[in-house]
């Protein structure tokens, strides 16, 4: 990956995006799940704040705008990374995406959800 302004890493081209599919990176040492709902673009620790698991292999809901983690149904807000169902009731950081040249670009500093 090459960096980018203000820190921000290259991870991949928008077009290398699956829509509606969570795609794990690792920037910088830290696991990002990243989706592309139509031309936006959302960036989630990968983990699932309840038991652990990888929230890039769980189910995208572009309706509601969440990522649901596989084993045990949680889902995440990809705006704020806030639980919106059990059994998760802690958040995931949510990460600053910039889309630049048709590329997108992470930054894995912390972003507040408030």
């Amino acid at each position: 990956m090459s960096a980018g302004i203000g820190g921000a890493q290259r991870v991949c081209a928008l077009a290398e995006l699956v829509s509606e599919t969570a795609t794990r990176f690792d920037v910088d040492g830290v696991a990002v799940a990243v989706v592309r709902i139509g031309d936006d673009v959302f960036a989630i620790g990968d983990r699932c704040s309840h038991a652990n698991f990888s929230l890039s292999e769980g189910e995208v809901d572009s309706a509601a705008c969440t990522l649901e983690c596989w084993k045990h149904g949680a889902a995440f807000s990809l705006r704020t990374g806030e639980p919106q169902t059990l059994p998760a009731n802690k958040p995931v950081a949510v990460y600053d995406v910039d889309l630049r040249d048709g590329d997108v670009y992470l930054s894995v500093r912390h972003r507040s959800s408030t």
